[in-house]
């Protein structure tokens, strides 16, 4: 395992630690998206909030959620090989709660909607962003990460 200069060494295993969330995450990708490709509308029945013209739309938005499933089951089973597919998914999980502040801001979309961000998004952000921050120490550093470099290398 390559270290960075004053990086405290790691047992390059330590990431497993974060399995349980993405199998959590894994299965709660699953059935949200599930949901969503199936029942399109249900959601907003749900929320008490009028369901768009184009629910067509919302399904690709759960067959984007229901991707990543796999991917969060891969990163599950081998934490220290898969930190790319969760830094992609935590990018997502960030970016998601701009574009719903964005879109309610605008009154694109109601403050409602909002739960939607709370339980794809935000609980996700402390257990993802620790995975993150440990998989690029392990890795020698963000530069190393970034480049392609694997927190078990």
């Amino acid at each position: 395992m390559k270290m960075r200069a004053g990086a405290a060494p790691r047992d390059a295993h330590s990431l497993r630690r974060y399995r349980p969330w993405f199998y959590a995450a894994a299965a709660y990708n699953l059935v949200w998206g599930s949901l969503v490709v199936l029942f399109p509308a249900l959601l907003f029945r749900v929320l008490g909030v009028e369901a768009p013209s184009v629910l067509p739309l919302w399904q690709v938005v759960g067959m984007f959620v229901l991707v990543y499933a796999p991917a969060y089951w891969w990163a599950g089973r081998l934490p220290e090989r898969h930190v790319h597919l969760v830094l992609i998914g935590l990018l997502g999980k960030l970016l998601g709660p701009l574009g719903f502040a964005w879109a309610a801001a605008s009154g694109q979309l109601p403050l409602a909607f909002g739960w939607t961000i709370v339980t794809n998004d935000l609980i996700w952000w402390p257990a993802f962003g620790m995975y993150v921050r440990d998989a690029a120490r392990d890795a020698g550093g963000w530069a190393v990460l970034l480049r392609g470099g694997d927190a078990g290398a």
